[in-house]
């Protein structure tokens, strides 16, 4: 991926990494688009940001992906990167039926949500050139926390499914590059760990991502640091010990 001169869409771009990317890839001479479910923070952007574009848009809703792409495509004709970051993270019981609605809802917005934005837009993203779909996953995806089972499991889909994107893209000779961000925990709202000393920073992972960007554009996974060790626990032997780390036992 390119630094600068893009038409990038960024989903869940009202908060968090998402909001983060938005203003960096800005400030590094991008047009930005934002999307997300409430106007009023999307204005508050735009007032604080100006340059920076937002969109109305749920990405739990058929509907609503619908009408953005028809938006974007007669708006943002150049559009050429579309980040799927949006994503809720929330702990279940699943020995509580009042789980399930919780377990439905993460799969409707950090699963469904990427597939159909995918669909949705990469007619706009084929041909054009230094074309990206970048999905933002999770360490999680490689191990999970018991605590959101859903969660792990709806990134762990993700991560396959971008693996699968990867290579139907290449084989049709799509010029299309799909990265893969797989950040650690970092302090953002999600799960309100904005003040964990057990977090990155969010200034912190939004500077080794994007220099790890700039550093090997051509990358499959940005891979922080403080996940590497989640990542790569399966294929070096320590996956149940991490497992046992993450779960607290």
């Amino acid at each position: 991926m390119k630094m600068t001169g893009n038409t990038i869409l960024i989903t869940g771009g009202t908060s968090g990494i998402g909001l983060g990317l938005a203003v960096r890839l800005h400030e590094a001479g991008n047009k930005v688009i934002v999307a997300g479910r409430r106007k009023e923070l999307l204005d508050e952007i735009t007032a604080e940001h100006p340059g920076i574009d937002a969109l109305v848009l749920d990405v739990a809703d058929a509907d609503s992906i619908a009408q953005a792409q028809e938006t974007v495509a007669a708006s943002h004709p150049g559009l050429n990167v579309l980040v799927n970051n949006a994503g809720i993270m929330l702990p279940e019981n699943l020995l509580d039926p009042a789980g399930l609605p919780v377990a439905e809802d993460h799969v409707a917005t950090n699963l469904l949500g990427p597939i159909r934005m995918t669909y949705a837009f990469l007619p706009l993203l084929v041909g054009k050139d230094d074309a990206v779909v970048m999905n933002v996953t999770s360490a999680l995806a490689f191990v999970p926390y018991p605590s959101t089972p859903t969660y792990s499991a709806t990134k762990a889909a993700l991560h396959s499914f971008s693996e699968s994107l990867r290579i139907q893209l290449a084989g049709a000779d799509t010029g299309v590059q799909v990265i893969e961000v797989v950040p650690s925990g970092v302090r953002t709202t999600l799960m309100g760990q904005e003040n964990s000393e057990q977090s990155m920073p969010l200034d912190d992972f939004l500077t080794e991502t994007l220099d790890l960007l700039r550093e090997k554009p051509d990358a499959k996974e940005l891979v922080v640091e403080p996940a590497r060790f989640i990542r790569d626990a399966l294929a070096n032997g320590s996956y149940d010990n991490v497992l046992a780390m993450i779960s607290g036992s």
